[in-house]
């Protein structure tokens, strides 16, 4: 794709301009170059390609697109956990659908991988898939295909997916250690995220997908009762936020109890998750610490800073093109992996 041509300089120069000082003409201009732009390929790597499928399975994506559709229709959380559950498996080995495998042994029964969901949703997929377009249709490429249509179902920004990943042919729990953790201090949370080729900018984007997700009450309850020596909560929660926090995970209640990690708008990929981490309502210390860090405090302020006027487009253009760099983490193609006939098992 020719940046120049479409436009990629002008928006950038549009998006580092603050929205009080654009005039009309300029807010409208940039409407329509993000309309323009959000539905291309931003990024183009690692062998993927868009419409990749478009010769021997062209419903490919209208059907990833249907079943998700149907699964949300009848229970709106499940775009979340699509999310995560695309974002689980390229953090370790890869994006091949490692983390779809079943068995004593496999990547999903990490520790780390604890309540990810919506294996029935790509199991529906792969098997419409593979009744009209047998062995053509990776795993991999129905949990990328199935994450971004999960963000446009919650009103977030849809984009093309480079697709043509290949499944991957290892599944071992023991490799869930990459993942990040909800009690990850930034350095830790940046080694993780470096190590996937990811930035500071990126690590703290793709955190953003927590404006549709939840949590357990196990993975922050801490941070409410006895965080600090004298048993009291961890100071950086807000005096506003902690009330909340604790009516939702009282001290003696159901640790596996979901709380939405976006208060505010629990159900809308917006960016007032990044206002609840400036303000110190962020739910999971992780978050939490991103504001302590001068490079991820830049990033979230840049986000939270949009609430007004545009309505997130800073953060509606970056998303996707974090999501493409993610989805591409050490991808198989060609004559690597296998396609798998059953997402859950190897061939």
């Amino acid at each position: 794709m020719n940046n120049k041509a479409t436009g990629l300089p002008q928006l950038e120069k549009f998006l580092l301009t603050p929205i009080e000082t654009m005039a009309i003409s300029e807010m409208s201009a940039l409407f329509f170059l993000f309309s323009a732009l959000l539905r291309s390929s931003l990024v183009h790597s690692q062998g993927l390609q868009i419409g990749f499928y478009d010769n021997n399975c062209p419903d490919a994506e209208d059907i990833v697109r249907s079943t998700v559709e149907k699964y949300y229709n009848n229970d709106a959380t499940i775009a979340p956990g699509l999310l995560r559950l695309h974002f689980h498996d390229c953090f370790v080995q890869g994006c091949d659908a490692s983390v779809l495998i079943s068995g004593a042994s496999s990547e999903r029964t990490a520790p780390q991988n604890f309540g990810i969901r919506g294996f029935e949703v790509i199991d529906d997929a792969k098997s419409q898939l593979e009744a009209v377009c047998p062995g053509v249709v990776s795993c991999a490429d129905i949990l990328a295909l199935a994450a971004r249509d999960a963000v446009d179902l919650t009103g977030g920004p849809s984009w093309s997916v480079p697709l043509g990943r290949r499944d991957g042919r290892i599944s071992s729990a023991s490799d869930a250690k990459a993942l990040p953790s909800p009690a990850d201090p930034v350095s830790v949370q940046r080694q993780k995220f470096a190590a996937q080729g990811l930035t500071d900018r990126e690590l703290v984007t793709l955190v953003g997908a927590h404006t549709i997700g939840q949590t357990d009450c196990i993975f922050f309850r801490y941070r409410l009762y006895n965080f600090t020596a004298t048993g009291n909560a961890d100071p950086t929660i807000s005096p506003s936020a902690l009330p909340q926090l604790r009516a939702l995970c009282p001290p003696a209640g159901d640790g596996s109890r979901r709380v939405a990690l976006d208060l505010g708008s629990p159900g809308a990929f917006d960016v007032s998750f990044f206002k609840n981490v400036r303000d110190g309502g962020a739910v999971l210390e992780s978050d939490q610490r991103l504001w302590g860090d001068a490079a991820t405090q830049a990033a979230v302020q840049s986000f939270a800073g949009n609430v007004r006027g545009l309505f997130g487009l800073r953060f509606s253009y970056e998303f996707p093109k974090a999501m493409v760099r993610m989805s591409s983490i050490a991808v198989k193609t060609g004559s690597q992996g296998e396609i798998r006939r059953k997402c859950s098992k190897f061939n």
